[in-house]
């Protein structure tokens, strides 16, 4: 593995639901959310090499290299672990961008779990999940590799089951996602004034997607009239509610066939995605850590 590239899964997550609880005092928000992973997302293809430079071969156009957050995360790696190798990084996008699916953090945390592996630095997922804080919110979540409750920012996790899951097999559901073909951006959303932060902390005792929404989403539907239709069409056939703070919004299903029907359905303009939830991360398993 020292030298040879290969593609490692960056699976997308969606939030299935996102409180917000509170505005703290260094400009942040306390959330309250669920992370549902999924077996679909991007692919990272990483080579180790003698020189020091991070390079990103390939990866989306309308994100400079230098602010990529995969190569952001492999120079941060590389400076606390005092490592003098580098590494060419090449990206397939999946996830579209401002869509709320963690593309960019996913692609952050495969990068720094790989190179902590191929660099031999062996810092380990707490300090590794530190060191993807300073660049993202969601980035422990995809570091860990576990569907879990998030609070906090979203850094801290606790792996639970929801009551609408099988407690055997997990999630097993099966998700359309749909983005309607816009771009929001996470900062407007939580700068925006008639955005509700009082929402009530739930206990883990009583948590159960029955009692929660996304705070987010009447902002966004507001804002983006696409993100509200696309809501409107997708309801019709099944209980619809966005993702973070948007752009793509999502429905569960219990069998994939159910879900490929919808999709078939979807308007031309909009992309649509069927993945199904997981408890574990692809990226474990490749690792060969599951």
């Amino acid at each position: 593995m020292s030298g040879e590239r290969r593609w490692w899964p960056a699976p997308a997550k969606l939030n299935l639901f996102l409180h917000v609880v509170g505005r703290r005092q260094d400009g942040f928000h306390d959330l309250q959310t669920y992370f549902q992973l999924l077996d679909w997302g991007d692919e990272i293809g990483i080579e180790v090499t003698p020189a020091p430079g991070i390079v990103r071969a390939d990866g989306p156009a309308e994100v400079p290299p230098d602010t990529d957050l995969a190569v952001r995360a492999a120079r941060a790696l590389q400076s606390a672990a005092g490592v003098r190798q580098g590494a060419v990084l090449r990206i397939r996008k999946r996830t579209p961008m401002g869509g709320g699916l963690g593309g960019g953090s996913s692609d952050a945390a495969t990068t720094l779990r790989v190179l902590d592996r191929l660099w031999g630095c062996h810092l380990g997922t707490g300090r590794l999940a530190e060191l993807g804080l300073a660049l993202g919110a969601d980035i422990p979540l995809f570091i860990h590799g576990v569907s879990a409750l998030g609070e906090g920012r979203g850094e801290r996790l606790t792996p639970v089951e929801l009551p609408e899951n099988d407690p055997k097999t997990g999630p097993g559901e099966w998700f359309l996602i749909i983005h309607p073909g816009v771009h929001v951006a996470t900062g407007e959303i939580f700068q925006a004034p008639e955005l509700t932060r009082n929402s009530a902390v739930l206990t883990i005792r009583a948590l159960s997607l029955a009692a929660t929404r996304n705070d987010c989403e009447a902002v966004v539907r507001a804002r983006y009239p696409a993100v509200s239709e696309a809501l409107e069409w997708l309801a019709r056939f099944a209980p619809a509610r966005m993702t973070g703070t948007g752009a793509c919004i999502f429905a569960r299903f219990t069998r994939a066939i159910d879900a490929e029907r919808v999709a078939a359905r979807v308007p031309p303009a909009w992309r649509s995605y069927v993945a199904r939830g997981v408890r574990r991360s692809p990226l474990l398993a490749a690792l060969g850590e599951d």
